[in-house]
């Protein structure tokens, strides 16, 4: 309808101005490649073997009444290591230079 009620066509047809593969993905991708490329990835923790001490049985194995220790760094004891902490790691996300290209023209 037009301005002053009249039918004007019965049909419209629209038109997407997008390509034919879209470029989300390799946008959202070359982002995320960004942004891990920003990362300082230097955090770290210690492990019990590399706690310093902890050479030698706290007590004997058996005959004490007590839990077995083998070391005093154990990571159930204080001051002893840490379990799966975190490694210096150094994080790349490849992107191919084509879908790089065509992620900067999308």
């Amino acid at each position: 309808l037009d301005i002053n009620g009249e039918v004007l066509e019965d049909k419209h047809e629209l038109t997407f101005t997008v390509l034919e593969k879209s470029g989300n993905q390799l946008i959202h991708k070359d982002i995320l490649r960004h942004q891990l490329a920003q990362k300082q990835g230097t955090v770290s923790t210690k492990t019990r073997s590399e706690v310093r001490g902890g050479g030698r049985k706290p007590w004997r194995q058996k005959g004490t009444g007590r839990a077995r220790a083998g070391s005093n760094r154990s990571p159930l004891w204080k001051g002893g290591g840490v379990i799966f902490g975190p490694k210096p790691k150094k994080v790349i996300l490849k992107l191919n230079k084509k879908e790089r290209k065509l992620a900067l023209q999308t």
